[in-house]
């Protein structure tokens, strides 16, 4: 019978071996513990060619972006996994960000069924669910932490940038410009009883707006319209440049007004005036965050790379042989440690007892407390 027992075994194994091959994935970095993989790296290199491909690249195009930027994805994967790691420490909870984001999404998919939802989302990133929505959480953690760790201690005095505004106006000469966004809701399709919802949630969002809540979100969230995807960002536009029907109203609008619901054959647009420029020099208030923007931006990126040197620095780091992290902090060791070849180590019985007793002569009894034997066992 033991026998028997051990060739089943055996065969089960056999079987096992031939229908399912174990895949074994090949580890290339650690950070803090946390793994990265090979095929993290590769799905990595996948995304950037199907981006790429998505927007009308060629193949020589492709493989030569893929060549020149590939050096940097273990860099990119370190840099993500610290981010993560220090929100984690700062204990920020984005749960109900993404929980939010997520439901949003649903939304505009139209798919109200929870399993399609979720096919729905790998069919349109290969991913599963639960590993979209942790990229999700972690996208938003990396943006929270850099916000909160480097961008608001870049600190630029009022004094400089007048001073840029002073020294740059040509820059700050204006054609007279609107900018706009746009909310569409359509028509097409809808019997009457619909239409009116349609008329009426056309007035809510402006409602809402009016209120307060922030526009380009509504957009977003809302909008049938291709440039939901942009917030309802439109082109700046010229005078003469906008339809008839939208030209008095538009120019007549002040800086942030939103405009009542406008009916068209095919649906409700609602449009919010984002900035006038008048002709001529721009006053130094009004351009005074595109002076920040100017200034701010080449001091982002330096501080962004100096603060994740300091998480390597703090950091431990391991990286496999064939591999080189490019943003590594100079003088920090992340040499790879594999236990299959570290070699054992002995000790004899004497030294075994020897150490037992080195402990009990390092214990030193606190005055005034029993040093007897505290063992609750009774012989």
């Amino acid at each position: 019978m033991p026998h028997r027992f051990l060739l089943l075994c055996i065969a089960a194994a056999t079987v096992l071996s031939a229908a399912d091959p174990i895949v074994i994935e090949q580890i290339v970095a650690k950070v803090n513990g946390e793994i990265i993989t090979r095929s993290e790296l590769e799905r990595m290199k996948r995304g950037m060619a199907e981006e790429m491909k998505a927007n009308n690249a060629n193949a020589a195009d492709i493989a030569k972006a893929i060549q020149e930027r590939e050096k940097d994805f273990l860099r990119e994967k370190i840099d993500t996994m610290l981010l993560v790691q220090k929100g984690r420490d700062l204990t920020i909870n984005l749960d109900p960000d993404v929980t939010k984001y997520i439901a949003d999404l649903q939304r505009k998919s139209k798919i109200a069924d929870v399993d399609k939802f979720h096919a729905y989302i790998r069919e349109n990133t290969g991913m599963p669910y639960e590993d979209y929505r942790a990229e999700i959480k972690n996208n938003m953690l990396t943006r929270r932490v850099i916000g909160q760790e480097v961008s608001s201690k870049i600190v630029i005095p009022k004094a400089e940038l007048r001073k840029f505004y002073d020294e740059h106006k040509n820059d700050y000469q204006r054609e007279e410009r609107v900018f706009l966004r746009e909310i569409f809701l359509t028509l097409d399709g809808k019997a009457e009883a619909e239409k009116l919802a349609v008329e009426k949630k056309a007035k809510d969002l402006v409602a809402r707006a009016r209120k307060g809540e922030k526009f380009n979100e509504l957009a977003r969230d809302n909008s049938d319209s291709e440039t939901a995807k942009s917030e309802g960002e439109l082109p700046p536009s010229k005078k003469g440049e906008l339809r008839k029907e939208l030209e008095d109203k538009v120019w007549a609008a002040k800086k942030n007004e939103v405009l009542d619901p406008m009916p068209f054959p095919n649906g409700w647009l609602i449009l919010k005036v984002e900035e006038h420029h008048q002709a001529g020099l721009a006053e130094f208030e009004e351009v005074e965050g595109e002076v920040m923007n100017r200034l701010f931006e080449p001091r982002m990126q330096p501080a962004v790379r100096e603060y994740l040197t300091k998480l390597r620095s703090d950091a431990f780091l391991e990286i496999r042989e064939g591999y080189v992290d490019t943003a590594a902090a100079a003088g920090k060791s992340t040499r790879w440690s594999d236990p299959m070849q570290l070699k054992p180590e002995t000790v004899t019985r004497a030294e075994v007892a020897n150490q037992k007793r080195r402990k009990r002569l390092l214990f030193v009894p606190v005055p005034g407390t029993s040093t007897g034997n505290i063992s609750t066992s009774k012989s």
